[in-house]
């Protein structure tokens, strides 16, 4: 068959088209529609976390002197710090903008360095003098009598604790804990395992990490870190070299266990304790009574059969614009020291509106304290009468809810007076996450704090006992380290 050539293609094809009325020419460009706007997470929802947002206890002391670094809440002439805050508000959106962005707390790294960098010139790391102090005040004497309160436990009692959660509409950080699960990590006497090292991972890629108790337990909420609900997840479980694991499928068992080979626990126990304060105005009292007591119950946390080897930690937080946002004391096992020079000279002051920086307290908490590693309890003991900011962006306390649990850190929430409906879902919320307890002041007249002593309470709990503020501690910390398995 003969074909034309391509010549005689190239000069017929034009002369065609312009007998038929049709030009040849280059198609027209896409017209510039305008794009459609990107769909951002919701702030609550979780990122895929393939990685721990922190790094693990790894202190092997606390024999260090008393001293101070603060965060500053004046930067120079200006009342709040402008340049910081908007630092943490562009980590933040980075974070919330799409599920590959980094976390919250990988994307404040800078922030933390820049932290610790500005305490550094505020205040050095070096012992602190004490000034002498001048006799009190009538006004900063101790308020004379008792200090009563009552405690819940949310986690023994989780249907009361749901319960509660669905009929109080406040303001907070969502994390959807309905859906949990018991780990308990045994050795091979069937004694628990004290602080194994957990990470839990998702079909989906989501993860989480967490670390067991004294008595070798933790309650898993799939849910709180994984929004893509995975059908089963691999639970893993490792302590001083030995691992083990196993599956966790939902709908199944509601408790899983796991056998490792791991060493028995120390003779001694080891308590790491933090006392984390709202040091705003409107705590003086609360503050004097602690400073009344503390030595109290230090002494009595001593004398427990396991003569625990304690650290105690004090971390005081007020709000923008006052003097402090943080003020940090880190561990010590300078008792008197520690008093001298963290606990007597803090004052309350500032505040304005009603929630403080709680949520940068928190994190300084968790991330910045020398924890000690290798089988140490470790509790904060949270005591405030505010909700945190939540307009201030990263960092956020439901994150670091979760880094505090996997670091094995329970928080006791202490609602002190005029604690509101919000401040306290958030304590509780933060407390059985960590596998604390709520712990609540109470009075002969719930809706007067000057009544004194006694059982009532403005809080949303029920079937509560009450003792004294004090024992009530020295009981929290004796029920803890009596989870401990010594040898058999």
């Amino acid at each position: 068959m003969n074909r034309p050539s391509t010549r005689l293609l190239g000069v017929a094809l034009p002369a065609l088209l312009v007998a038929c009325g049709v030009t040849a020419q280059s198609p027209e460009p896409e017209p510039p529609w305008p794009r459609l706007k990107p769909v951002a997470q919701p702030q609550h929802q979780p990122r895929v976390r393939t990685r721990p947002n922190f790094e693990a206890p790894s202190a092997t002391h606390c024999s260090r002197p008393v001293s101070m670094r603060e965060i500053p809440g004046r930067f120079g002439n200006n009342s709040q710090p402008e340049e910081l805050h908007r630092r943490r508000r562009a980590g933040d959106a980075m974070a919330d903008g799409a599920t590959s962005a980094p976390s919250p707390s990988i994307a404040a790294a800078p922030l933390r360095a820049e932290r610790r960098e500005a305490a550094k010139s505020i205040a050095p790391s070096a012992p602190l003098p004490v000034a002498p102090q001048a006799a009190p005040s009538q006004s900063q004497q101790p308020v004379p009598g008792p200090v009563t309160a009552g405690v819940v436990d949310d986690n023994a009692d989780f249907t009361s604790y749901l319960a509660f959660r669905n009929r109080t509409r406040v303001a907070h950080r969502p994390r959807d804990v309905r859906d949990r699960y018991l780990l308990e990590v045994k050795d091979a006497r069937g004694r628990g395992v004290a602080d194994a090292e957990v990470a839990v991972y998702g079909t989906s890629g989501h993860a989480m990490w967490a670390r067991t108790d004294a008595g070798g337990r933790v309650w898993l909420h799939p849910d709180a870190f994984d929004p893509s609900r995975s059908a089963q997840y691999d639970v893993r479980v490792r302590k001083l070299g030995h691992e083990s694991g196993a599956r966790l499928v939902r709908g199944q068992k509601s408790a899983v266990e796991v056998r490792l080979d791991a060493p028995a626990a120390q003779p001694r126990a080891r308590l790491d304790l933090v006392f984390l304060i709202d040091a705003t105005g409107s705590m003086a009292d609360e503050i004097d009574k602690l400073k009344a007591t503390l030595r109290t119950i230090v002494a009595e946390v001593s004398a427990l059969p396991s003569r625990p080897d304690l650290c105690l930690g004090l971390v005081a937080y007020r709000d923008r614009g006052d003097a402090f946002l943080v003020r940090t004391h880190d561990f010590t096992d300078d008792v008197g020291g520690f008093l001298s020079g963290a606990l007597i000279p803090l004052r309350a002051a500032g505040g304005g509106d009603y929630p403080e920086a709680m949520n940068e307290a928190l994190h300084e908490t968790v991330h910045e304290l020398s924890w000690r590693g290798d089988g140490a309890t470790r509790m904060v003991v949270l005591l405030a009468d505010a909700p945190p900011h939540l307009d201030y962006g990263a960092p956020h306390y439901d994150d670091d809810m979760l880094a505090a649990l996997g670091k094995g850190i329970k928080v006791f929430g202490v609602g002190a007076s005029g604690l509101d409906k919000q401040g306290e879902f958030i304590q509780r919320q933060i407390a059985q996450y960590t596998g604390g307890r709520f712990v609540f002041l109470t009075y002969a007249d719930a809706r007067n704090p000057s009544s004194g002593a006694g059982r009532e309470t403005v809080h949303d709990v029920k079937n509560y006992s009450v003792d004294t503020l004090d024992r009530l501690i020295v009981r929290l910390v004796t029920d803890e380290l009596g989870k401990l398995s010594g040898p058999l």
